[in-house]
């Protein structure tokens, strides 16, 4: 709803502006002193300032020079004259209007300058969004192509209104492209409410709606939709509004819809489990998400940066992968996706801030099992492994040398050597 700061010294004309305000159906509130409007333009937010130019304390034009980042300011006086118009725009007010005014050139020119003022919020608000983001290469990782389009066709298609289709295999971030889309529009500060639609029943879906007005709803699971929910699902799409059991009149609201599956929708139809209308409503864009599977470029690069997530989350140091890991990585064909490969790495740090287990081992899940872990015997022998195999790398195979960094005899160092089954040569 549009907001008015009305400045005016003149009681009867601030009434006067505030009856015309408030009969337009907009918000309006009234000071008699410009010196006050930084304070209330802080509380109130207005929309546009429509001030008074010649007032006591300070004027019109003073006013417009000392406000910063403010609203469109519209100038109204009975002393109008070119001079103090093109003061007046030059000091950047939105308009100038004289007394007396006509209500619907004043009220046009309002509509105009707080339209302008709401665009540019939005605009705002949508930059420091993307700012808070870093781009959507930091919400959808990969530098594949298949990812380079998607991250276009997302920001493409989240200016927009039409519902968005999200196809992909479980785990390939369905639900972050919904927020995605969410973040990127018009309804950023809106609600986002996602829910899965096959267990939403049709006498339920009123209030979540309700619950989604000004925003997003997101429906994972839209192939498993029950069927009594479809035509509600098609009222609340054509009529935008839902009628409550025992509700006179229908509700209107104002949302968009995301759905998602991880089924062929085509398929979904042919089978008679989900309506061809509403399968067309849904989808007015329709995003394809790869599996992970199809994009092995993206597969290290999206280890790195989950293995630095959670070694900061476990406060530990990130885990090295050796050529092997890199091996087990490339060689996994990953049926559970992007949601997998981040599990595998949460495995691979905690395996790593215990001494313990490769990325294979990460990968199967044996790493963490206690029937796996090796005793302490076991453990101390692979942490001499790993200390000597080190020194021996550091002072280029000089036996000696490694030794005395060792704290050890050289009698002793060799016998570790053999005992541990070190290989020499291939440690250099």
């Amino acid at each position: 709803m549009t907001r008015v700061l009305i400045i005016d010294d003149d009681r009867l004309m601030r009434n006067s502006l505030v009856d015309l305000i408030e009969a337009s159906g907009w918000v309006a509130k009234a000071l008699a002193r410009a010196t006050d409007a930084s304070r209330w333009i802080a509380q109130f937010q207005p929309d546009v300032i429509l001030s008074d130019v010649r007032m006591p304390e300070m004027s019109g034009l003073e006013l417009l020079q000392s406000l910063q980042s403010a609203p469109p300011v519209v100038l109204i006086s009975a002393h109008g004259d070119i001079p103090t118009a093109v003061a007046a725009m030059n000091h950047g007010a939105y308009s100038f209007v004289e007394k007396p005014y006509d209500p619907k050139r004043l009220l046009l020119i309002l509509s105009h300058a707080a339209d302008q003022h709401q665009m540019r919020q939005s605009n705002r608000r949508l930059k420091e969004r993307l700012q808070q983001l870093s781009g959507l290469d930091r919400v959808l990782l990969g530098q594949t192509p298949d990812m380079h389009r998607l991250r276009e066709t997302i920001a493409m298609v989240a200016g927009g209104q039409a519902s968005v289709l999200v196809q992909g295999e479980t785990g390939t971030g369905k639900d972050l492209v919904a927020r995605a889309v969410h973040d990127l529009s018009g309804r950023c500060d809106g609600p986002f409410i996602a829910v899965n639609a096959a267990q939403v029943g049709a006498e339920n879906l009123p209030h979540v709606a309700r619950s989604a007005t000004g925003g997003t709803l997101f429906l994972d699971e839209i192939c498993a939709c029950p069927a009594d929910l479809q035509p509600v699902l098609l009222r609340l799409i054509d009529a935008g509004d839902v009628l409550e059991a025992g509700q006179g009149a229908p509700e209107r609201v104002d949302l968009r819809i995301v759905a998602a599956t991880n089924e062929d929708p085509q398929a979904a139809v042919a089978s008679g489990r989900l309506r061809q209308d509403l399968m067309f409503r849904l989808s007015g864009f329709s995003l394809a998400l790869s599996p992970l599977r199809a994009r092995p470029d993206d597969v290290t690069l999206l280890a790195m940066r989950f293995l630095q997530e959670f070694a900061t989350l476990y406060d530990t140091a990130v885990p090295e992968l050796s050529e092997a890991d890199m091996a087990a990585l490339i060689a996994h064909d990953w049926p559970g996706n992007v949601r997998e490969l981040r599990q595998v790495a949460e495995r691979c740090v905690m395996m790593a801030k215990q001494g313990l287990g490769t990325m294979q081992d990460a990968i199967s899940g044996a790493g963490l099992d206690p029937a796996n872990r090796p005793g302490l015997r076991e453990a101390v022998a692979a942490f001499e492994r790993q200390m000597i195999g080190k020194a021996i790398q550091t002072h280029d195979g000089r036996m000696d040398d490694t030794a005395a960094a060792l704290g050890i005899g050289r009698r002793t160092l060799n016998e570790k050597i053999v005992k541990l089954g070190l290989d020499k040569d291939a440690l250099l």
